[in-house]
């Protein structure tokens, strides 16, 4: 895997990001900051019915965990475009936040730091 300085536009790896503060193998060379990632959705009509028939079953409501999934992971890429685009090639304590603007409306925030890392020798 190469962790030479990505281009803007590109993403920082997956592999890259962590919770801690320091990332096993590497040393922070430097610091560029707090990036985010913010997604704000909204359930469809047809999503919101559905997830109500599936509350009637009960058990895991399949339609909002795919659609929660799916806007988490999407907040996440945008973070790391964010992170490479200050030229980072990793992220440290990576963590999530949602927040309900009105009824039905939902803002995900994935943030953290970028930073620019190279191997121990």
């Amino acid at each position: 895997m190469s962790i030479s300085n990505t281009l803007p536009g590109r993403i920082v790896a997956h592999t890259m990001v962590t919770t801690q503060f320091e990332l096993d193998g590497f040393k922070v060379v430097r610091t560029l900051g707090v990036v985010r990632g913010i997604v704000v959705r909204s359930r469809s009509i047809v999503g919101t019915i559905g997830a109500t028939l599936q509350t009637i079953v009960g058990g895991n409501i399949t339609l909002l965990t795919n659609l929660c999934e799916r806007t988490r992971a999407e907040a996440f890429d945008l973070m790391l475009q964010h992170a490479a685009d200050l030229g980072g090639n990793a992220v440290v304590g990576a963590r999530y936040d949602a927040t309900e603007i009105m009824q039905g409306v939902t803002e995900v925030l994935a943030y953290g730091t970028a930073v620019f890392v190279e191997p121990y020798r």
